[in-house]
């Protein structure tokens, strides 16, 4: 029988949903496992209502699948992951090509301020801000593109790697993510077509081969458990 988790003392829909985040994070809830809401309500000591929104918010942001019964928590798999961001790779690229043609002074400023205030957010910020973050700086290079269907694309491809990226910043930290996001926007600034891409594409493809070892390390820890 599963231990019990201490009963949540916090508004119970955001205490549900967090404590099962960080399950789901930590592979409390492991890849592949079918999910109860009858079991899980029972352990965290609520009703089934907030575990069932909890659950629902979860398939949202990528840890969760729908089954014929449920739930369940996402399978952690290395090909996949190293497929989402070749993906995610040719879609920056594209935009990054056309925001060297199209990006405004005011959008590289919008840019500058937004990237300044992204690294003064404390270390302590909840881990899903430090995401979207993240998520909202490369948003804002697909913008300068001025191609709707590329940001539309771009998006897409985050709602399926969004959970990735809590690995992401649980193993590598936010000091070198924002230097290389510092440095991309400056080649921008420079209209440095070479540098930009360059940039970029190291700052994706170093996140991929991180994500897909601790993926593969995840994996291992689970077989020899």
């Amino acid at each position: 029988m599963k231990a019990p988790i201490s009963p949540i003392r916090r508004e119970r829909g955001s205490g549900v949903f967090n404590t099962l985040r960080e399950m789901a994070i930590s592979c409390q809830l492991k890849p592949g496992e079918r999910l109860s809401e009858i079991e899980l309500a029972a352990r965290l000591g609520v009703s089934r209502t907030p575990v069932r929104e909890a659950l629902n918010r979860l398939v949202t942001e990528g840890f969760l699948q729908p089954c014929s019964r449920g739930f369940m928590r996402r399978p952690l798999d290395v090909q996949e992951t190293l497929d989402l961001y070749e993906a995610r790779v040719a879609v920056e690229r594209e935009c990054l090509r056309l925001a060297l043609l199209r990006g405004t002074p005011e959008q590289l400023d919008e840019a500058q301020t937004f990237l300044n205030h992204s690294r003064a957010v404390s270390v302590d910020t909840p881990m899903a801000e430090l995401v979207a973050l993240d998520e909202a700086f490369h948003r804002r290079l697909a913008a300068m593109s001025g191609n709707a269907e590329l940001q539309r694309m771009l998006d897409s491809l985050n709602d399926r790697i969004r959970f990735l990226r809590w690995i992401d910043m649980e193993h590598v930290g936010r000091d070198s993510t924002q230097q290389e996001h510092q440095s991309i926007l400056e080649a921008l600034r420079r209209r440095d077509a070479s540098a930009a891409e360059q940039h970029l594409s190291d700052h994706i493809v170093l996140r991929r081969d991180q994500i897909a070892e601790a993926i593969r390390l995840t994996l291992a820890r689970l077989e020899a458990a």
